[in-house]
């Protein structure tokens, strides 16, 4: 899935996007609509954010 298509999937900008991976901060309910995007658990939050 492109960066892009991550942005659309989960009603984020692709700027949020690019900021997450560069490990800026986001908002809890932001990487909840990226973990929902991608298909995964809201458990695997540490796996995809290493929080």
């Amino acid at each position: 899935m492109s960066k892009a298509e991550l942005a659309r999937e989960a009603h984020v900008s692709p700027i949020t996007v690019t900021r997450i991976e560069s490990g800026k901060p986001c908002r809890m309910e932001t990487k909840r609509k990226i973990l929902i995007a991608l298909g995964l658990e809201l458990s695997e939050s540490k796996n995809i954010f290493g929080e």
